[in-house]
């Protein structure tokens, strides 16, 4: 007989481990608990959405600002391949070549020389300066200029410098005035020595 209330004792204690899984749902009602709290941020975080964003809408005005950043970094890259006087204008054919089978558009590229205008560029003079500027303007096809008139030229993605020639004076004027028509690339074919010594070794 007192056995049987023994029983309902261990049964108590049954209970006990009861309260166990009762701990494991305290475990489980913190985590949903970090849950409701950024929940309940985000319904006014509408606006609390909008408080990250505006640090992004803050870069963008700096991007902004940046924009004429950007035009720096888009300086051409420079690519020098060493030539005599005598051979920097077939060195320049060449990287015309080059250029075009890579997959550039003739309407791309510019050549300037400092020396002997190319044959192109001579024939085309016979016609008159204003058909060599037509052709120019047209815009489809490499466009040969002597450094003399190639600040008329236009910006183009790629201008290729022939050093075959001309003073010094000339290659100072011509480097720094086909760097600045050079959209992408500025290739100059010369002797190295005296393009450094012309630009400061700036090449």
């Amino acid at each position: 007989m007192p056995l049987i209330p023994e029983e309902p004792q261990i049964h108590e204690s049954a209970q006990g481990p009861r309260v166990t899984p009762a701990s494991g749902r305290t475990a489980p009602t913190p985590r949903p608990v970090p849950g409701p709290r950024p929940a309940a941020p985000p319904r006014p975080g509408r606006p609390g959405p909008l408080r990250p964003t505006p640090p992004a809408q803050r870069a963008p005005r700096d991007v902004a600002a940046a924009k004429p950043g950007p035009s720096a970094p888009a300086a051409p890259q420079i690519q020098l391949i060493p030539a005599s006087p005598e051979g920097a204008l077939d060195a320049a054919e060449e990287a015309v070549d080059l250029l075009l089978d890579s997959g550039r558009a003739p309407g791309e590229v510019l050549v300037i020389t400092t020396g002997e205008q190319h044959p192109w560029a001579a024939h085309e003079l016979s016609f008159g300066e204003a058909a060599y500027w037509a052709q120019h303007d047209a815009g489809d096809d490499v466009f040969y200029a002597d450094a003399s008139v190639a600040g008329r030229a236009a910006r183009r993605q790629v201008v290729v410098v022939a050093l075959n020639g001309g003073t010094d004076a000339v290659a100072a004027s011509a480097l720094p005035l086909a760097l600045g028509r050079a959209g992408a690339l500025l290739i100059v074919c010369g002797d190295p020595q005296r393009i450094n010594s012309v630009l400061g070794a700036g090449v």
